[in-house]
């Protein structure tokens, strides 16, 4: 860690994906001054979040939704282009026009109890304390690897998501993709289609979804994850509520 004196904000936001700079955006309408009363800290090297990971024929085209950030739509995006680019050069457009002045590469390696009922936020660049913290860092960089038996001595390649890298490692390969999310659908028809011999493992049987899905759907989903958190369990995936959406290639 740096040795920067410790500097005071009311609010220190972490991560500048869509949460964290939605949440940035709103702190900067309730009249906080980027810089002077609130700061964004993200350790990922460019704008775009988890988007500028992505693996590249995951096209915009390809995303199953991808909703705005308060304040800015997102129009006239190439469909044929790599989601990471679009989103990515979005989201730069986006703290350049609402001057949010995310700062990075930054890690933040802890938060401690301060006085006076403030926050000390050790980052590398230095320690900073506030009043209030939000925490936006997502999972990306941490993705949950279920145990199966006999997962360490598998002699195979084993991949997450987060390390997909496109389908053309795998042809005329056997692979196995796990999930019956939509991540885990786009895999599997990739790597099918680039000459590999693939098997899906799903726990349950995948529901698909052909029709509209407009307000009155998105509602319903969002009140069957409401109802789920109020009987104190915990929140279902997305494609659980939602279903698998047909794609028609």
């Amino acid at each position: 860690m740096n040795n920067i004196g410790v500097r005071e904000v009311d609010v220190v936001v972490i991560g500048a994906g869509q949460a964290g700079l939605s949440s940035a955006y709103h702190l900067r309408r309730a009249g906080l001054e980027p810089g002077r009363d609130f700061v964004a800290l993200d350790h990922s090297p460019h704008p775009g979040g988890a988007w500028q990971f992505r693996w590249p024929s995951l096209t915009y085209g390809k995303v199953h939704g991808m909703h705005a950030l308060p304040g800015m739509e997102l129009t006239g995006a190439d469909d044929s282009r790599p989601s990471s680019e679009v989103i990515g050069e979005y989201f730069a457009t986006y703290e350049r026009t609402f001057g949010l002045r995310v700062h990075r590469p930054v890690d933040v390696s802890a938060v401690r109890e301060g006085e006076g009922g403030r926050l000390l936020v050790e980052t590398s660049e230095g320690v900073w304390s506030a009043r209030a913290l939000i925490n936006a860092s997502g999972t990306w960089d941490r993705p949950f690897w279920p145990r199966y038996p006999g997962q360490e001595t598998f002699r195979g390649r084993q991949l997450h998501t987060a390390n997909y890298p496109g389908p053309g490692e795998f042809a005329g390969q056997r692979v196995v993709v796990v999930g019956g999310g939509t991540s885990g659908v786009q895999h599997l028809m990739e790597i099918a289609g680039a000459g590999a011999r693939t098997t899906w493992v799903t726990r349950r049987p995948p529901v698909f979804r052909d029709g509209p899905f407009g307000e009155d759907q998105g509602r319903a989903a969002v009140a069957l994850v409401d109802e789920r958190v109020r009987r104190g369990l915990p929140p279902q995936s997305v494609v659980s509520v939602t279903g698998l959406r047909v794609t028609r290639l």
